[in-house]
């Protein structure tokens, strides 16, 4: 199985919308950011808003920004919204005109398979993908926020 180029700009958007920790981001800074195209990107946020799973926030300030936690949004969910067919092999779709489909097991193993997939997918969460990524952040986002999230970070004087 192979992921399209789509389901890949989707993880990568939810990742750094993750990051920016709910301040909206626009298309333009993420396409810059991530170093794709802003017309793709802008197909997947859309595709993503209609998931509900990222929201558009209009006017000056506006962008996009993840419609839940980043510990709520899992792979899977990002998976499923961006992917429209993880049918393996033929006789798992509906359209099936293989003559050994009656008598052959690979359908039963493949749909094993697919679902392990998933069900691995399901227990990671965006939090998970960028939990510690310092080089993540600095490699993705602008200094400023860097810097701001360094800032929350630091212990309180007298704590440890």
């Amino acid at each position: 199985m192979k992921l399209t180029q789509y389901s890949d700009l989707g993880l990568r958007l939810t990742m750094y919308l993750a990051l920016r920790q709910g301040e909206p981001v626009t298309i333009g800074e993420a396409s810059e950011r991530l170093s794709v195209s802003k017309n793709h990107l802008v197909k997947v946020s859309h595709q993503l808003t209609c998931a509900g799973l990222i929201e558009s926030i209009r006017g000056r300030n506006g962008g996009v920004r993840l419609a839940m936690t980043p510990e709520q949004l899992t792979v899977e969910q990002v998976l499923r919204a961006t992917e429209d067919n993880f049918d393996l092999v033929e006789c798992l779709g509906g359209a099936n005109t293989c003559v050994i489909a009656g008598a052959c097991k690979l359908a039963a193993a493949l749909e094993d398979a697919r679902e392990a997939f998933f069900a691995s997918l399901r227990q990671v969460s965006m939090a998970d993908l960028v939990k510690n990524g310092r080089a993540l952040e600095r490699s993705l986002l602008p200094q400023e926020a860097v810097a701001r999230i360094a800032v929350k970070r630091a212990p309180k004087r007298g704590r440890p």
